[in-house]
C-alpha cells in the first residue's frame, strides 16, 4: 500500500508524482489547446520540444533524488502530454481525490492507476460529475484548504475555468474539520497575462510564514486582502503581471526551508535567500510555455 499524508504545502516531502514529457506527441492544434500561453507559443513558433522538456524535468528529478524523495512517474501514454501531474489528482490528509479534469484528458488520470490502486480503498475519492476541480486550485494549509474557483455565468465558455463552486462545496463536505476558503480567479481564454489558470498561478504559500502573491490574479479585492492579512504584508512577495506570466508563484517546496525555483527568477530567488531559504534553481522555462511550472508538474503524496 502507498501511504498518503499532506497537511500543507511545505512540510518535508517524502514522496511525489513527477509528470513526464516522454512521448508528448506533435505540436497541438490551436483549437486543442487548454490555455492562452500555449497558443501564443504555437503561433510564434516557439512551442517547446519534447527533448528540451525531458531535460528540464530530469533536473527536478535530480533535486528530488538529492533530498531522498521517493519519485513516481505516470505510465507513458503514446502521443499524450502528461507533464502536469498536479491536474489529475491531489491529496489532502490521507485521502487521494481524483480530479474531474477536461474530458479529453481522462487518459492522463489512468496513467497513475498503478498508484491509485495501491491506496486503501476507503481513502480514494471520486467526486460527483458536476464537481469540476484540478489540483492546481487546491492547497491544504493546516486548518484551511485554499481553493481557486470561478463562478461567473460564462464559466462553460472559459476553458481556463477549471474548478467550480460545486467542487468547493464537495471538498468542504469531505473535510468538515477544515475551513475551506475559496478565491475567485481572473480568467481569460486569450490573454495569458490576464489569466490565473489555477490558484497556484497567482499565489503560493511558503515555509517560514511567507507567500508569493499576484493581486491582479484575484477577481475580488476583499479575497486578496484576506490573504494579505492572513500572512502579513511584510511576509508576502508581490509579483508583477509579467512575473505571473513567467510563473513566478509556481515554485515547489521540498520542506519549510528548501524551495525548487526556476533559475531565471532572479528577483524572487534573491528574496528567498534573503529570507533564509535554500533555493534549488532549475531550468524550467520551456515547461513554463504551457502555462504551468514546478507545482503544476508535481503531485505531493506524503509530507511529514
Amino acid at each position: 500500500m502507498i501511504q498518503l499524508n499532506v497537511q500543507n504545502e511545505t512540510s518535508r516531502l517524502r514522496s511525489v508524482v513527477l509528470g513526464t514529457a516522454e512521448s508528448i506527441g506533435p505540436i497541438p492544434n490551436i483549437e486543442d489547446c487548454y490555455d492562452p500561453k500555449s497558443i501564443e507559443h504555437i503561433l510564434a513558433g516557439t512551442y517547446p520540444t519534447e527533448a528540451d522538456m525531458i531535460k528540464e524535468m530530469n533536473t527536478v528529478l535530480n533535486v528530488f533524488e538529492k533530498y531522498d524523495v521517493k519519485v513516481y512517474r505516470p505510465e507513458v501514454i503514446e502521443n499524450c502530454n502528461q507533464i502536469f501531474s498536479r491536474d489529475i489528482a491531489f491529496v489532502i490528509d490521507d485521502i487521494m481525490i481524483e480530479a474531474n479534469i477536461l474530458p479529453h484528458r481522462e487518459e492522463e488520470v489512468h496513467a497513475i492507476d498503478y498508484i491509485w490502486n495501491r491506496v486503501s480503498e476507503d481513502k480514494r475519492i471520486i467526486l460527483p460529475e458536476d464537481c469540476h476541480v484540478e489540483g492546481g486550485d487546491v492547497m491544504p494549509w493546516n486548518d484551511y484548504i485554499f481553493m481557486g474557483t470561478y463562478s461567473g455565468k460564462d464559466y462553460s465558455d472559459l476553458i481556463t475555468a477549471r474548478t467550480n463552486t460545486q467542487a468547493v462545496g464537495a471538498i468542504q463536505d469531505l473535510f468538515p474539520n477544515r475551513k475551506v476558503k475559496s478565491f475567485e480567479l481572473r480568467k481569460s481564454n486569450t490573454n495569458p497575462r490576464e489569466n490565473a489558470l489555477h490558484l497556484d498561478c497567482c499565489f503560493n504559500p511558503l515555509g517560514k510564514g511567507k507567500a508569493i502573491i499576484h493581486k491582479n490574479g484575484f477577481l475580488v479585492e476583499e479575497e486578496y486582502n484576506w490573504l494579505v492579512n492572513f500572512f502579513g504584508k511584510e511576509n508576502l512577495f508581490e509579483i508583477t503581471k509579467d512575473e505571473m506570466y513567467d510563473m513566478y508563484s509556481n515554485v515547489f517546496s521540498i520542506s519549510e526551508d528548501v524551495i525548487i525555483s526556476e533559475c531565471n527568477f532572479t528577483r524572487l530567488n534573491n528574496w528567498l535567500r534573503a529570507q533564509g531559504f535554500t533555493v534549488e534553481e532549475v531550468p524550467y522555462a520551456e515547461i513554463g510555455k504551457q502555462e504551468g511550472l514546478l507545482r503544476c508538474t508535481t503531485l505531493s503524496l506524503f509530507r511529514d
